[in-house]
Formats: C-alpha cells, sequence, structure tokens
C-alpha cells in the first residue's frame, strides 16, 4: 500500500470533498488569532498563522462528509477549531519538552518568543478551544476527555521509557496518544460514536508511519527521531527490534556511541513495521466500509495517510 506521494493539504482537500470547510476553517482561524490579547497576538500569529497540514480539522470534515453530504455546520465547525488549537497546544509543549529549534521550516514558538511566554500561550490556546464550545456540552465533553487522555498516554509513554516491551506496549501508546486524537476526531464529524473504532485506527496508523518516518530520516510528517532515540521512546520499529536481546540491552541505557548500531537494528525491523501498518490500514478501510454510508472520503484519508511512513 506504501509507495505513492502524500498529498499536499490543498489536492487533500480537494480530493476529500472539504475545501470549502477548510477554507472557513482557516478564516475563523485568523480572526480568532486577530481577537487575540495584544500580548499574546504576535505568539497566536507566530503558532497558528505559519504553514500548517490541517489534517486533524480536515478529518472531522471527511467524517462528517461520510455521514452527510452538506458542508460543516456551525457545531462541527466550532469543534474542528478547537480541536486545530488543541493540537497547538500539544505541537508547543512537544517542541518544548524535546528542545526542538525548527517546526514548519522556521523557529519553535519558544525559541523566537521564549519558554515562559510559549508555556503561557499554551495555556491561551485551550482556553480559547473551551470558550469557542462552551455553548456545546458534547463538544465539550469531548475535548476534555481528549485532554486528559492524552496526558495520561504521554505520562504514560515517558514511564515506558528505555524500557525493551513489546507491541501490545505500543498499540497501547498508541491507541492513547494519536489514537484517542483522531477517535475525538471522528466523534465530532459524526456527533455519535460510529465512526470511533475508525479514529483510532487511522491515529495509530498515522502514529505508526511517523515513527517508520523518523527511521528513515524523512520529514513527510514534520517531526524528527533524535529525540525519540535520545529518551529511548518505544516507537513501532523500536518494539519489534527489541525482540532481540542484544538490540534490548542497547535500548535499557544511554547508547553511549552506539546509536548508529541501534539504528542499524530499528531499520532491519522496518520491513515488519510496514506490514503490520498495512494490516492497520486495511482494518480502518474495513471499519470505514461497515459503518459510513459514504466511506470514500475516509478511504482516500487512509491512503493518504499510510503513505507518509515513505516520506
Amino acid at each position: 500500500m506504501a509507495g505513492r506521494r502524500p498529498l499536499s493539504p490543498e489536492r487533500l482537500s480537494r480530493r476529500l470533498g472539504v475545501d470549502a470547510d477548510l477554507k472557513r476553517l482557516r478564516g475563523h482561524i485568523a480572526a480568532w488569532t486577530e481577537q487575540g490579547h495584544r500580548e499574546v497576538k504576535a505568539l497566536l500569529r507566530w503558532q497558528l498563522m505559519s504553514p500548517a497540514k490541517y489534517f486533524r480539522p480536515m478529518t472531522i470534515f471527511a467524517c462528517h462528509r461520510s455521514v452527510s453530504r452538506a458542508e460543516a455546520p456551525p457545531p462541527v465547525m466550532l469543534s474542528a477549531i478547537a480541536l486545530e488549537l488543541f493540537h497547538n497546544v500539544s505541537l508547543v509543549v512537544d517542541d518544548l519538552l524535546d528542545r526542538s529549534r525548527q517546526r514548519r521550516g522556521r523557529l519553535t514558538l519558544h525559541c523566537r518568543f521564549g519558554s515562559l511566554p510559549a508555556w503561557m500561550t499554551s495555556g491561551y490556546l485551550t482556553a480559547g478551544g473551551f470558550d469557542l464550545v462552551a455553548d456545546d456540552t458534547y463538544a465539550t465533553q469531548l475535548l476534555g476527555q481528549l485532554m486528559r487522555r492524552l496526558a495520561v498516554a504521554e505520562c504514560l509513554q515517558w514511564r515506558l521509557r528505555r524500557r525493551p516491551l513489546g507491541l501490545p506496549y505500543w498499540e497501547s501508546i498508541a491507541g492513547e496518544d494519536t489514537g484517542s486524537m483522531f477517535e475525538i476526531c471522528a466523534r465530532l464529524g459524526t456527533r455519535d460514536g460510529r465512526l470511533a473504532k475508525f479514529g483510532r485506527l487511522l491515529g495509530m496508523l498515522y502514529h505508526g508511519c511517523d515513527d517508520v518516518a523518523d527511521v528513515r530520516g524523512t520529514t513527510a510528517l514534520g517531526g524528527g527521531g533524535k529525540e525519540d532515540l535520545r529518551d529511548g521512546i518505544l516507537t513501532l520499529p523500536a518494539a519489534l527490534a527489541v525482540r532481540d536481546p542484544a538490540t534490548a540491552k542497547l535500548f535499557r541505557g544511554p547508547l553511549n556511541g552506539n546509536a548508529r548500531l541501534f539504528q542499524t537494528k530499528l531499520a532491519r525491523a522496518l520491513p515488519e513495521a510496514e506490514r503490520y501498518l498495512d494490516r492497520l490500514a486495511v482494518a480502518a478501510m474495513a471499519e470505514a466500509r461497515r459503518h459510513a454510508a459514504n466511506p470514500e472520503p475516509l478511504i482516500t484519508l487512509v491512503r493518504h495517510t499510510r503513505v507518509l511512513s515513505a516520506g
């Protein structure tokens, strides 16, 4: 299933049939940014007005289009804006913790404005997201659930660092990290739980493709693999590679000059990782066909995501 090139955000939105929704979303985010407090407006512009993929809002819109031919109604649109704000919270926090200097081809927020302003802006974005859906009990509850699940997933992933655990542990992490994000996207798009499993599988696929792309040194998903290697994070290739006792021993402690050797071990696990990702993609498409009246936008999402591992 891998081998094609990923689509640009513009081409993907047209392929999904949500280009009008995406244009509206961009306009709403720009307006929301300009209404921000003057003390943080420059930070909001820097974070929100930089080039973005908007893959999560497009997932919300595609899930909505899979059960309805109409454009996104106001509750779905406001949910998508709030979700994108929350996604940016996660980006800001990740960049701070990873000490990243670049994102989307420019300085990260904390490198441009300082760590404290970046932390405070992440809080401002969170509050702003909840303000947007304050009159929507369904969305408010789901977004609150999402933030709790993401917090738990990050703590779990950090606690399990440098532990040579297998695939079931990676599935737990991926399912509650990226998987929960896309599960909530699906629920917000359909306003019910019929595509929840699809969303979770799509998120796990995205997470796994990111892990594989990092080993290959690609930039398809915008991240890098050095931080995971440094911190001993259980990625998909690592979960497969550590079944070898010698590789597990490497994974348990600081690499201390053995980084190249460990990267070689991870590279050898890539063919099996790709086969696993193929199975995830097939399962996600089966869920789409089973529960969506119009599954084609969802199939497109899966196919787009699957090729991201190759860069």
